[in-house]
């Protein structure tokens, strides 16, 4: 028996700290240093995220970007679900980690990015239906507004809705309104330029400010 707990723990942690390192790797910073258009951090809101790496006008930086925020989120659940036979407690704990992780990196003193890609990584790793809803929700809001923000705020509110109605085990809604939470705090400054229509479109260059302080 003690030899199954000190497996058990020892599983746990390696999803848990894999997951946080896996998220931590900040992809929008390492990708706009390689191909050659600085620092993101001092483009405009200082974001390490895809939508800010976009205002750079590098396309493909961006969608570079999207892809490893969203791969590493991949790559944490798929890892835990094959340590645990797909326990979908420590899955979610995994994902939570790499979301956590993404939003608080340790190699950038804990001020990272907003967590959006990451959120869909996770979500669609870890329970594919409330990924793809989630997406569809925020590929409709984007397309209805062009603005990246409103429809990522929709997608994660609905999230642990489509959770329900989806019939996900509970840990899944779980993570669900964790990642969610932690989306609507780390987008208040947003919200606070959608209520008074300042929220700038997607696609459009935005001027440079100071970076939000990670909390």
């Amino acid at each position: 028996m003690q030899d199954l707990a000190q497996a058990a723990y020892l599983t746990l942690g390696l999803a848990l700290v894999g997951g946080y390192l896996l998220g931590s790797i900040p992809f929008g910073l390492i990708a706009t240093r390689l191909g050659g258009a600085g620092d993101i951090r001092q483009i405009g809101s200082g974001n390490i995220g895809a939508t800010n790496v976009l205002r750079s006008g590098r396309k493909d930086l961006a969608a570079i970007t999207l892809l490893g925020d969203a791969g590493k989120g991949v790559v944490a659940v798929l890892l835990a679900r094959w340590l645990t036979h797909d326990t979908p407690a420590i899955v979610a704990l995994a994902g939570g980690a790499a979301f956590t992780g993404h939003l608080f990196p340790v190699w950038l003193k804990f001020r990272g990015g907003k967590g959006v890609a990451t959120f869909y990584g996770v979500l669609l790793a870890a329970a594919w239906p409330i990924g793809v809803l989630a997406a569809a929700t925020w590929l409709a809001v984007a397309f209805l507004f062009r603005i990246s923000s409103l429809a990522a705020l929709v997608a994660a509110a609905f999230a642990a809705p489509f959770a329900l109605a989806a019939d996900q085990p509970y840990p899944m809604l779980a993570l669900s309104l964790f990642m969610a939470v932690l989306i609507f705090i780390r987008h208040k400054d947003n919200i606070g330029r959608l209520l008074k229509g300042q929220e700038p479109r997607i696609g459009k260059k935005k001027t440079a400010e100071p970076p939000t302080p990670a909390a």
